[in-house]
């Protein structure tokens, strides 16, 4: 599946076609925007974009690992990654199809009503 990769100019170029900013104003934005994030996650934070996902850090632990050349095993040092998981909203997006509504379960319902046949 080939398709055009999405660049931070092109992100710049949205906001500029938007015709709120200038070409200029448009690229610090994206920059500011994307420097925020970069910043808060080197700073240990998840970063949650509402409708869109969530970025979260996982630690690894130091593992061995094989080189696929010579078979050799290798250790893999320790390292952080970023994992993505996308909002049902951008997965119906993804999929052509209505995002799933969360249901309140049974016992957050019975809680409620409880509280509101207190309250009268």
């Amino acid at each position: 599946m080939a398709g055009k990769t999405l660049t931070r100019a092109d992100l710049a170029e949205a906001v500029y076609q938007k015709g709120i900013v200038t070409k200029d104003h448009a690229a610090e934005l994206v920059g500011q925007v994307l420097g925020t994030i970069c910043t808060a996650l080197a700073e240990g934070e998840n970063v949650k974009l509402s409708s869109f996902g969530v970025l979260t850090l996982r630690d690894k632990a130091q593992r061995m690992g094989r080189n696929p050349k010579n078979g050799v095993e290798v250790p893999i040092e320790p390292r952080r990654v970023i994992l993505f998981t996308a909002s049902p909203i951008l997965k119906a997006k993804l999929n052509h199809t209505a995002p799933q509504r969360r249901r309140a379960s049974r016992q957050v319902l019975r809680s409620a009503n409880e509280q509101h046949e207190a309250a009268s």
